[in-house]
């Protein structure tokens, strides 16, 4: 049923109708297949992928990287604990490399984003470092190209004399 995870992954509004004819399976073993991942956490939920460049609102979105002290016996588990409790943050991924935590971070503009890292993490306990990237265009997400048709933006335009 690893075929059955992908094509949620790729489209979760296939109904499983669709799904059943997709796998040659029966619409009942695709809804207990489902039911079981569900219950077995192994899907964590549904959403829309948005393209908020195209939707007239103000969403800045920006990677932060942390450098973290991870606490004895906890490991890094705990900060992340308290990093992904703040309602502002989307994700949070453990790292390897020059940085511990990458944070997916949101907010209605670039300053609100900057004033949360300074006021809410930089000042957590384990925090030792930020750095800040704001995403300024999202090419592709999660497999889905985001401006599929070839729009011409001058703001991502570079001259070179």
């Amino acid at each position: 049923m690893d075929r059955l995870l992908t094509l949620l992954h790729e489209n979760a509004r296939l109904s499983n109708k669709q799904l059943a004819a997709m796998l040659d399976e029966t619409e009942e073993n695709i809804s207990t297949a489902i039911a079981d991942y569900e219950k077995q956490g192994v899907i964590r939920g549904y959403q829309a992928l948005i393209n908020w460049e195209r939707v007239d609102t103000n969403k800045a979105i920006a990677l932060i990287e942390l450098r973290v002290s991870p606490k004895k016996n906890r490991g890094f588990d705990e900060i992340a604990g308290k990093v992904m409790s703040f309602p502002e943050v989307d994700s949070v991924y453990l790292m390897s490399g020059g940085y511990d935590l990458a944070v997916t971070v949101h907010g209605k503009s670039m300053q609100d984003v900057a004033m949360f890292v300074m006021r809410r993490l930089s000042t957590l306990d384990s925090v030792l470092s930020t750095a800040t990237h704001f995403i300024l265009t999202r090419y592709k997400e999660s497999g889905v190209i985001m401006n599929q048709e070839e729009e011409k933006d001058e703001r991502r335009d570079v001259y070179c004399d």
